[in-house]
């Protein structure tokens, strides 16, 4: 138990420590906190990044501050052009070498195959000798110099360009290796740009020591990142929102090029050691559903994918991340239960009223109407009898502005309700519920001919006639056993949406991802709780009024 306490306070320690050094690493590089956050992040995974966006905007500068983020690390960095040359880039020829030995050997330090940070701005314009060369170093983290296989220390590669690689260019396997892409901005912020004007920005961040990252912990938690699990629920996650971006990309076949939102194999599973490291790095032991927003920076091709890939992220995020759209299904198939079960008891039960015409000699030839009121019960309320008890098939609120809360049945006298049916409705002085005292009660027919009652907001509520013969049991039965089966499903929603907040809230706050899209789950998941609620509310009055049912017809 000791043990479990001080790792939950290390990752905690490790969480903070992380969060503290980007605030560090950002300060006075204005709009950028997010591009540094993803940056920091790709280099604690081992992984590229590609940023995309004009010149002038401090993509160099963004690189350069990665440096200061670990013990002792070197920097490398170079403008590519299409004069570019090898030695450039991977160092100059050893003439000795070639000399003494024939050997054909590069002179590597201070340049790439020997930097922790690299920066090549400009990268597609780099020649095939330079690029075909970096492949293999992306790709193996291996240098070949000569004959002998050099190791590539090289943590972070962030490359950059105001441009996409042409198509069919062969730089196609290149691109893909580079896991995070970042569209990169000019300054939008009014404020900011007047801070940037005036106040300039430090090329440089100053580090404290107790930040650094060392050597040692950079190897230790790679090795760590390595041993953590992918749980089925993430995978079922992560490939549910795979088929999201498949299904959009076919649907937008005539606007995308084939590969704009083509993602392959190679990228999803570094893609996933991203997801690892994000939640290893906010102090947790396994990857949280918050935590694959991420890989929206991961999975676009081109400006006009990137768009689609974060609709795709706010529909997955909004939708699925936590289970939301589950739980609305199953606050939409109890609703409908209900639904169903109310149509059914008011088929069942509804007084049908039908039209005839009369022949007498003050009224030939109007129009009159009749009930089937042959088997009816007959009641008594205190001193009143004969009185035929209706039963109000839906919720209510009264139907007299002299009784409260819900009316569950009146009682009227046979002979004036038949009047007022033959008259097509009409006002009738009655009982509601067990209060003793007489109301005036409105009567009249709805559109189909049924029997209804009016409540005081004016609105027409359905009847049922209570007979010798009374309800069906069967059914009654067979209508309150879905009616709380619909209950215990939402229960279950209740649950499930527990869960379902305490994973979202455990994830937060989140050291990597851009706070508008928490920001609207929460939000969602707030209205997804009132929804929740409302449904629990209505469905167990439904459930109760119709468990009541046969009590209101036999009583």
């Amino acid at each position: 138990m000791e043990n479990t306490r001080v790792s939950h306070a290390q990752r905690a320690l490790r969480s903070e420590r992380i969060n503290k050094l980007v605030k560090v690493l950002s300060e006075g590089v204005y709009e950028r906190e997010h591009t540094i956050k993803l940056c920091l992040l790709a280099a604690l995974s081992g992984e590229s990044v590609f940023l995309l966006g004009p010149p002038g905007i401090a993509k160099s500068l963004i690189a350069k501050r990665l440096i200061s983020a670990f013990e002792s690390s070197s920097y490398f960095e170079c403008l590519m052009t299409r004069f570019s040359t090898p030695e450039e880039v991977f160092g100059p020829l050893s003439i000795q070498d070639l000399k003494d030995h024939g050997r054909y050997v590069r002179l590597t330090k201070g340049y790439l195959p020997t930097a922790n940070v690299v920066f090549l701005d400009e990268i597609w314009k780099a020649g095939p000798a330079i690029l075909n060369t970096l492949l293999t170093v992306v790709n193996e983290k291996t240098f070949k110099n000569g004959s002998e296989i050099e190791k590539v220390p090289m943590r972070l590669l962030i490359s950059a360009s105001n441009e996409l690689p042409d198509q069919d260019s062969g730089l196609e396997a290149l691109y893909d290796r580079m896991l995070v892409r970042v569209f990169v901005n000019r300054i939008q912020d009014k404020q900011n740009f007047h801070s940037m004007l005036t106040v300039g920005t430090p090329q440089e961040a100053q580090v404290p020591e107790d930040l650094t990252i060392s050597n040692q912990e950079y190897t230790q938690w790679l090795n760590e990142l390595d041993s953590m699990p992918l749980s089925d629920e993430v995978f079922n996650k992560l490939y549910q929102l795979k088929t999201m971006l498949e299904t959009r990309h076919k649907e937008n076949e005539d606007k995308l090029n084939s590969d704009e939102l083509y993602v392959s194999d190679r990228r999803w599973k570094k893609a996933v050691k991203l997801l690892k490291a994000s939640a290893f790095f906010n102090g947790r032991q396994k990857i949280n559903a918050l935590d694959l927003l991420l890989i929206q920076d991961c999975l676009w091709n081109s400006p006009a994918s990137r768009l689609i890939v974060r609709e795709v992220m706010h529909e997955f995020a909004l939708k699925h991340a936590f289970n939301q759209k589950e739980i609305l299904q199953i606050i939409e198939d109890s609703n409908d239960v209900l639904t169903d079960i109310q149509c059914e008891i008011e088929d069942e039960n509804v007084m049908q009223v039908q039209s005839e015409h009369t022949s007498g000699l003050l009224r030939k030839g109007k129009e009159g109407f009749k009930v089937d009121l042959d088997d009816w019960r007959s009641h008594s309320v205190g001193n009143a009898r004969n009185l035929v008890k209706l039963v109000l098939l839906q919720s209510n609120q009264s139907v007299s502005e002299h009784d409260k809360g819900d009316t569950r049945y009146v009682y009227v006298p046979h002979t004036e309700l038949v009047n007022a049916i033959n008259h097509g409705g009409g006002d009738v002085y009655g009982y509601v519920n067990h209060n003793p005292n007489l109301m005036s009660l409105k009567f009249a027919l709805d559109g189909e001919n049924h029997l209804v009652i009016k409540d005081i907001a004016n609105r027409s509520v359905l009847l049922g006639l209570v007979t010798n013969a009374g309800l069906d049991v069967e059914k009654h039965q067979a209508w309150h056993a879905r009616a709380n089966e619909a209950v215990n499903q939402l229960m279950q929603a209740e649950l499930l949406f527990t869960k379902v907040r305490s994973d979202f809230h455990g994830a937060l706050p989140h050291n990597f991802i851009e706070p508008e899209l928490p920001t609207a789950m929460e939000s969602s998941l707030q209205q997804l709780s009132v929804t929740l609620n409302e449904s629990q509310q209505r469905s167990k009055k439904v459930a109760q009024r119709i468990g009541m049912l046969a009590d209101f017809f036999t009583e």
